[in-house]
């Protein structure tokens, strides 16, 4: 239980001082449409695989409890093919705010669903510095979260978010770079599995 606690207070840390990054910090395109083009893609290859849509797999619900994922998660990792490129996939489901229980959510998945968060492993070169993850944040229903970022209105899909500089970093990749192990995934018994 220790453990988990100084996993969560580090955490928190780490997201409140993503939160104030500077909104002018110079950042390499994001929320572009070929990211749209490709995170739709994504949700109906998700939707086939019964990772996300109307009629999804579950797995057993886990207190989450780190912003801006759900209080209790659940998280499914495969290969998935999209567009002819097969990688691995990390999706997971976030349900609720402080306070709602593991019972709950079985009880009413949809009821509870807040948002799904996806990390995909794109082809080589994609973004190699950052282990070539492709980010995107859903609603329950497919479509993608927007964000105010400098003053514009994007989409929460692509490199989320990649400045310039490692100082300019924030959101997912700046995040999950902090996991350790270097693959930016923070539960340590999700591996990548070959594809």
């Amino acid at each position: 239980m220790r453990k988990h606690h100084l996993f969560i207070s580090g955490l928190m840390s780490l997201l409140l001082a993503c939160s104030q990054m500077p909104a002018t910090a110079p950042i390499y395109p994001v929320g572009t449409d070929s990211d749209v083009d490709f995170a739709q893609l994504l949700w109906q290859q998700l939707n086939q695989e019964k990772l996300a849509g109307p009629n999804p797999k579950t797995v057993e619900p886990i207190i989450g409890a780190a912003p801006p994922h759900g209080w209790i998660l659940e998280i499914l990792k495969q290969s998935l093919t999209v567009n002819g490129h097969t990688g691995f996939v990390i999706v997971k489901r976030n349900y609720g705010d402080k306070g709602l229980t593991i019972a709950a959510v079985k009880e009413d998945r949809p009821r509870h669903l807040r948002s799904i968060t996806v990390m995909y492993e794109r082809e080589d070169g994609y973004d190699t510095e950052n282990q070539n993850w492709f980010w995107v944040k859903y609603k329950p229903d497919g479509e993608i979260f927007r964000k105010s970022i400098a003053g514009k209105n994007v989409a929460v899909a692509g490199r989320f978010i990649k400045g310039k500089t490692v100082e300019g970093n924030g959101g997912c990749i700046y995040c999950h770079r902090s996991a350790g192990g270097g693959d930016y995934i923070f539960y340590p018994d999700i591996k990548k599995l070959n594809k």
